[in-house]
């Protein structure tokens, strides 16, 4: 039989959630300050790699062992592909192409190609029409906060075609990471093996496009805010990740992309002196009422979360 997940999150889902968002919203700020420094597939590759040494370093410290199994490698290793390579090879390159508003706005279509995804692989995550326009509107939050001007300009088609193939390939993982919990495998072991998946992948691409790493180069900042990037950014919200992904499913989970523009803007405004606006607020509650739509509860009677 078939492990199930929660339709419905509660409080501590939500919060797990809302931590993960913190810590993605974050990235944008570690990543501003190491592109100063160092390029794109360099800093992807160290994310995972030192993400990798950092998670490995505390499951041993806990006294969890590498699986020996092929078959759990081998999942790593497309959980790795799915969720890490192939989505931040495209959005790097995109990124290259478009203006990083729209990239934001473009990212935040994962929870529509999840919904459908999951909806037809996943019987116990039916796409039911309030998670749909759940997810509509908050999509729509999203637009609004960043604002329309952002996708104006010369945007190349290819480009945002890349953009959008990386969400696809989110949805993607989320739904074949769910494999995990049937496998009985630890978050914390499943977070370590694709990141390390990932940073094997990785390595030699950014070789061949990058070069050699000069070590010496980039400055203590930099690297201060690779180590965020790769600690908080990447191994600690990794095992959240995969947590959520355990308890609560692909399409709650991947609700975060929603929330990540809303926690960069905040985390802005509280760090940077960035200053609130009245789009801002009004694209935080439309997605506010998109995820509550999507979660069901305030609007079912009783309140009482979906069986």
């Amino acid at each position: 039989m078939k492990p199930t997940i929660n339709a419905s999150m509660d409080a501590r889902g939500w919060a797990m959630l809302i931590t993960l968002s913190v810590l993605w919203g974050g990235s944008f700020f570690f990543i501003g300050v190491a592109v100063a420094d160092l390029p794109p597939l360099t800093i992807v590759t160290l994310r995972v790699g030192l993400a990798a040494i950092a998670l490995w370093g505390i499951a041993l410290a806990l006294g969890h062992r590498p699986p020996k199994r092929l078959g759990v490698w081998a999942a790593f290793l497309g959980m790795g592909l799915l969720n890490n390579v192939i989505p931040f090879v495209l959005i790097v390159w995109g990124q290259t192409q478009i203006a990083s508003g729209l990239a934001s706005i473009l990212n935040a279509a994962t929870p529509i190609f999840t919904v459908v995804v999951a909806g037809l692989l996943l019987p116990d995550e039916r796409a039911t029409p309030l998670k749909l326009i759940g997810v509509m509107v908050g999509f729509i939050g999203v637009v609004v906060m960043i604002g329309l001007p952002a996708i104006e300009g010369d945007s190349r088609l290819i480009a945002q075609a890349a953009v959008i193939a990386a969400t696809l390939s989110y949805a993607c993982a989320g739904v074949y990471g769910r494999r995990f919990k049937a496998m009985a495998i630890n978050p914390m072991m499943t977070a370590a093996g694709q990141v390390t998946a990932s940073a094997l992948v990785l390595a030699p691409i950014t070789l061949a496009v990058d070069g050699p790493l000069d070590v010496s180069g980039p400055s203590l900042g930099t690297w201060g805010a690779i180590l965020g990037l790769a600690v908080l950014s990447t191994a600690i919200a990794y095992v959240l990740y995969f947590k959520i992904l355990e308890s609560s499913g692909a399409t709650n989970l991947l609700l975060v992309t929603l929330l990540v523009p809303v926690s960069a803007i905040l985390l802005g405004s509280v760090f940077l002196d960035e200053t609130l606006e009245a789009a801002h607020f009004m694209g935080m509650a439309l997605i506010a009422l998109g995820l509550s739509a999507i979660d069901g509860r305030l609007w079912r009677p009783g309140g009482h979360p979906e069986p």
